[in-house]
């Protein structure tokens, strides 16, 4: 599936760029990666370091976490959807003025976009960066057997240096004597720590995977003992030296974005940002920045109105589901929200934000909750996932996104699904194509100035995506179309 190349045409500069770095890999999903990496950081930062952290793949929740813990944005880099300049832009931006980069990778190693290659994989990113892996594995009933799954991951592809290995869920001081035992004798990296199970203390989570971060779940006493879990038993001096071995890089990249410009915007977009509207790319937001939006947040579940002078509002997923009935009672917001769709103010939402312009959801227990009522259709949940893998979106009309025949990339993951959608007035602007699926699918459902749709999307698949939305924003449609006439009345409903 080819990428659209529009836009991609750039001006490029050479640099070296020399950071020290390293990227916290596993085995698979399940064996301590969030963990391991949220106590290095901890344990950095105990050390005085300024940390940079970034998440591999397209992941809105483990971020949260990396930036509570280090006290910055995380940032994602994903090869699939971004591109190898944009990935190696956004690193060297971000990380010029930390003193070591902390990368997360994203489920196993090798697991990406394709069975059949390193695309959107963990691998890709650190064949990108040269950075040094710290390989977490899982020990519960393993001896020498670890040696051959490690073997096995150091020499499956080139390009890669496993500078260590960290053993989670050991189970004993013997254990830990035989695996370091069995690396050794088959020269492989050296086991870096052995981590006994129940040392670190546990993430809380839902049906999306973790809870996001708060200082309440995340507070210092706990972020503390991750760190003293892992300075107890993994070998914290010698990660840092790995990590300050990476190779300096030798970059052919793209002009990185332009600093905001706050101070000369010319449109003001509102921004859905609580406890259930948070799944946004930080960069993606910045990228809007820098084409001249001013950005204002709000909460859907605190505020009785949006903000004033808002010129469009773009509602981002999170957990509308877990807040159905604050969000529901918040009749002053709905009411605000409806009241600037019907003067022509410009509305995207993606996933949890297409939920609440919906007529309502019914939630697993079969409680039905009303909602924005802009959207032609209800939402419900399920108890099995719906949806979860990368997505290419070919816009079939011309959006707030581009023309006709662009192409853009991003994901799902969602539980939910629409009930009996009556499209009467409405269209579909995205022919949406699965990976795991042959047919494409139909969907972004667009009226007057309203984009919605289950994709989230980054901009960065598209260099001209942001710029076109900001210009749409400004420019305007000269018939924008009051679609509120099937509105509910925004009050509980419960069946």
């Amino acid at each position: 599936m080819p990428i659209s190349k529009a836009g991609r045409r750039r001006k490029v500069w050479n640099f070296d760029m020399s950071c020290t770095r390293i990227v916290i890999a596993a085995t698979g999903s399940g064996v301590g990666k969030t963990s391991t990496a949220i106590a290095l950081i901890r344990s950095l930062r105990r050390r005085g370091l300024r940390v940079q952290t970034f998440k591999v793949g397209p992941d809105f929740l483990d971020p949260t976490h990396l930036a509570l813990v280090s006290d910055r944005p995380c940032y994602n880099l994903d090869g699939w959807m971004c591109g190898k300049d944009y990935v190696l832009d956004l690193f060297q931006r971000k990380t010029a003025d930390a003193d070591i980069a902390v990368i997360e990778g994203v489920m196993g190693l090798f697991d990406g976009a394709s069975p059949e290659n390193a695309e959107g994989s963990t691998a890709e990113i650190v064949r990108w960066l040269k950075a040094p892996v710290l390989l977490v594995t899982g020990a519960h009933g393993v001896a020498r057997s670890m040696a051959a799954t490690v073997k096995g991951f150091t020499t499956f592809e080139p390009g890669l240096t496993v500078a260590g290995v960290i053993a989670n869920h050991c189970g004993s001081n013997r254990q830990a004597a035989w695996l370091t035992a069995s690396l050794a004798s088959a020269l492989l990296p050296p086991l870096l720590g052995a981590i006994p199970r129940g040392a670190f203390p546990d993430l809380p989570s839902r049906h999306l995977g973790l809870v996001t971060a708060s200082h309440q779940s995340l507070s210092a006493t706990i972020l503390d003992a991750f760190a003293g879990a892992l300075e107890q038993h993994v070998r914290i001096d010698e990660i840092i030296r790995q990590a300050a071995r990476a190779p300096t890089l030798h970059l052919q990249a793209g002009i990185a974005p332009a600093a905001p410009k706050a101070a000369n915007s010319t449109v003001t977009i509102g921004i859905a940002r609580d406890a259930a509207f948070h799944f946004y790319y930080p960069d993606n937001l910045e990228t809007l920045q820098s084409q001249g939006a001013r950005l204002v947040f709000f909460s859907p579940l605190g505020d009785s109105t949006l903000p004033e002078c808002l010129d469009a509002v773009y509602l981002g997923g999170g957990y509308p589901e877990e807040y159905a009935a604050e969000l529901s009672r918040n009749t002053g917001l709905l009411d605000s929200l409806r009241g600037f769709v019907a003067r022509g103010g410009v509305l995207y939402a993606e996933c949890g934000g297409m939920i609440y312009l919906s007529q309502g959801i019914e939630t697993r227990a079969g409680a039905r909750f009303s909602l924005a009522g802009i959207l032609p259709f209800w939402t419900r949940m399920h108890a099995k996932r719906k949806a979860l893998g990368y997505v290419e979106v070919t816009l079939t009309a011309d959006t707030l996104w581009g023309q006709r025949g662009d192409v853009l990339r991003g994901h799902e993951f969602h539980y939910s699904e629409i009930v009996k959608p009556t499209p009467a007035g409405w269209k579909t602007a995205y022919q949406i194509r699965y990976q795991r699926k042959t047919a494409p699918i139909q969907e972004g459902f667009q009226r007057g100035r309203v984009l919605a749709s289950y994709a989230h999307l980054h901009f960065a698949s598209h260099p001209g995506a942001a710029r076109s939305f900001v210009e749409f924003v400004r420019k305007g449609w000269d018939d924008p179309m009051n679609i509120v006439s099937n509105s509910t009345s925004g009050k509980e409903v419960r069946s």
